[in-house]
């Protein structure tokens, strides 16, 4: 949730930290500022609403002397989203100027104890109480740094932060715990950013930031301290491989389209180096140090979690590992019972999803390994996990997610494969049949996807009057209606539910009338005539159809989307894009914003 960018260095600091802002704007889009200390004086101008409003209040104002600044993109949590409430905060002396992003869990107490010495609030965040704390605690006896470590040490919660200072205009602290930080480390220049594209048009170094560290920075120098105790830090700089313009739309009318049509090359990029064409087997180097495991417990949020409920039918069947697919927020509050010989695998895009992360700590607490599934290179997941595996998706933009669920299948594929492989539980002519599959799979979607978008163009323009959807699958094809609906809902804002289609009987079918259709997944697998005798117990009730299908099987229904028929569970990777399809020609048709759509943020990075 909310974006940060800083920015220390010799251009003028303001339109890099708009540059920036523009980057960072799928994680929060309620409001926007900037702060920049010039002629004396530290100027905050924020905005409510996207970051055009921004763009308007700066036009004019005098600010291309400042070479140092703040950027902050907001998902409101504590507050409406409205102007008061944006960042930058301000302490009421003019002294600093600090944005965040996390929750201030004990701001109330806090907000009390300095109400009571007099100090007066100007918003209702729970962010403005560490910028009035640290301002409380700065005294002539103490520098700003070890004031800022007093304060962090007072608050409880999450936080990524940074603090400008008036008296020294060139030099940004920043901290984090539990939100993501991290540093850009360029030539005459340094940033601190939430994310890579922030700055990545200016550098490709980066320095990971982990919890409980603090940074300074300056044009020339930067140095990483522990935060409570102020000792400094040996932090690597890593060089990042990321092309700058795989983060821009790339001519398409939005990133989410533009992601979609990434996944063809996704699913090359994640086979590279891992799968031998000519061998026909799976290489997982990550996994050679780890045993196969007994249960398999998988932790995941949203479409990760959806990816996971799909792994879950191959990892049962080929390598015979029972699987548990849990959703991280409620995994994170019960007591799981762990087995000897199990294993989490948390899978999450940006890997700093804040429920996943407590899921994975939780299993570490008991001594269970973790493997992360994750995007997202010095991510939280990735530094935390015992293992990892990079689904190799590149740069995902768009708040719906798309190419990362796509990339994270293929990999709970190889996974499947390999742990099947290892066991001798994989008869070897599935093997080879899916990993010829798979290597055929990038030109097979290529070739379809175009012709996927015209038909769910034609759709959309039919069903944009409903209001409601069913989603409906069996077997693998379950969790893939689960997404398509969740796609329905996030950009269109039409209410969407997603079931096994075995369930409809039991309740929901009260539902269904004429206008409330159904989108069924009827792949041409062993559980399509169960998914056919469902679609006439909906149509028998005056229900809409639209099947998603593969030809050679006749189907009786209103719409009959006919996808090329590829091997087993791999017609999976075919019905994805067109259920993502399906909900961005509906959002398109509707007029809705895509890939920023309301109440939403990129990464869950709060509880």
């Amino acid at each position: 949730m909310c974006g940060i960018i800083g920015y220390a260095g010799h251009r003028p600091a303001v339109p890099i930290i708009v540059e920036g802002l523009k980057r960072l704007e799928y994680r929060g889009y309620d409001s926007a500022g900037v702060t920049f200390a010039q002629h004396d004086e530290l100027h905050v101008i924020r905005a409510e609403g996207k970051l055009c409003e921004l763009e308007t209040r700066l036009n004019g104002q005098d600010m291309f002397h400042a070479t140092t600044a703040l950027g902050h993109t907001r998902w409101a949590t504590h507050g409406l989203p409205v102007e008061r409430n944006a960042h930058p905060h301000r302490d009421p002396g003019g002294r600093l100027a600090l944005v965040h992003n996390g929750i201030i869990e004990n701001y109330q107490p806090l907000r009390k104890r300095l109400k009571d010495k007099g100090r007066t609030f100007f918003s209702d965040t729970d962010s403005e109480v560490l910028v009035q704390l640290i301002a409380e605690l700065w005294t002539s006896d103490i520098t700003l740094r070890e004031a800022f470590s007093k304060a962090l040490a007072q608050v409880e919660g999450t936080y990524a932060a940074a603090l400008l200072n008036l008296d020294e205009p060139n030099k940004i602290w920043a901290a984090r715990k539990s939100s993501p930080l991290l540093l850009g480390v360029g030539v005459g220049e340094n940033f601190v950013a939430s994310d890579i594209p922030a700055f990545l048009g200016y550098t490709r170094d980066v320095v990971f930031l982990e919890d409980g560290e603090l940074v300074e920075l300056e044009p020339f120098s930067w140095q990483v301290f522990d935060a409570a105790t102020l000792e400094p830090l040996e932090k690597k700089v890593h060089h990042i491989t990321w092309d700058f313009q795989a983060a821009q739309k790339g001519g398409y009318r939005h990133f989410m389209l533009k992601e979609i049509f990434e996944q063809p090359a996704v699913i090359a990029n994640c086979l590279a180096g891992r799968v031998d064409g000519k061998a026909l087997s799976v290489t997982l180097p990550e996994l050679e140090s780890l045993p196969v495991p007994a249960q398999i417990q998988i932790v995941a949020c949203g479409t990760s979690y959806h990816a996971g409920l799909w792994g879950q039918h191959l990892l049962e069947s080929w390598a015979k590992i029972p699987v548990r697919v849990e959703i991280a927020s409620e995994f994170r509050y019960r007591n799981p019972l762990f087995m000897p010989d199990d294993l989490v695998l948390a899978i999450s895009q940006s890997g700093e999803t804040a429920d996943t992360l407590a899921g994975m700590r939780l299993a570490k607490e008991h001594g269970v390994p973790v493997l992360g599934l994750c995007n997202v290179l010095g991510s939280s997941v990735t530094r935390e996990a015992d293992g990892v595996i990079y689904t190799q998706a590149g740069p995902e933009i768009s708040v719906a997610s798309t190419k990362a669920m796509c990339s994270q299948l293929v990999l709970l594929t190889l996974l499947a494969l390999y742990w099947g492989r290892r066991k001798g539980t994989l008869a070897r002519e599935v093997e080879t049949s899916i990993i010829t599959g798979l290597l055929g799979l990038p030109q097979v979607l290529e070739a379809e996807l175009p012709r996927l978008r015209g038909t769910a163009q034609e759709l959309a323009s039919e069903y944009s009057t409903a209001n409601s959807f069913f989603y409906l699958g069996r077997g693998p094809a379950y969790p893939l209606a689960l997404e398509g609906a969740l796609k329905l809902k996030e950009i269109s804002y039409i209410h969407a539910e997603g079931y096994a289609a075995g369930e409809m009987k039991h309740g929901p079918i009260a539902l269904i009338e004429p206008e409330f259709p159904t989108f069924a997944l009827a792949l041409n697998d062993a559980l399509l005539p169960k998914v056919v005798s469902n679609l006439v117990e909906v149509q028998a009730r005056n229900g809409r159809v639209i099947a998603l299908c593969q030809s050679g099987f006749e189907l009786t229904v209103d719409h009959a989307w006919e996808v090329p028929q590829v091997y087993g569970p791999l017609n999976s990777f075919l019905a994805l894009p067109a259920l993502q399809l399906f909900a961005y020609e509906m959002a398109v048709y509707l007029g809705k914003d895509v890939d920023q759509p309301r109440n939403l943020a990129k990464s869950v990075t709060v509880e």
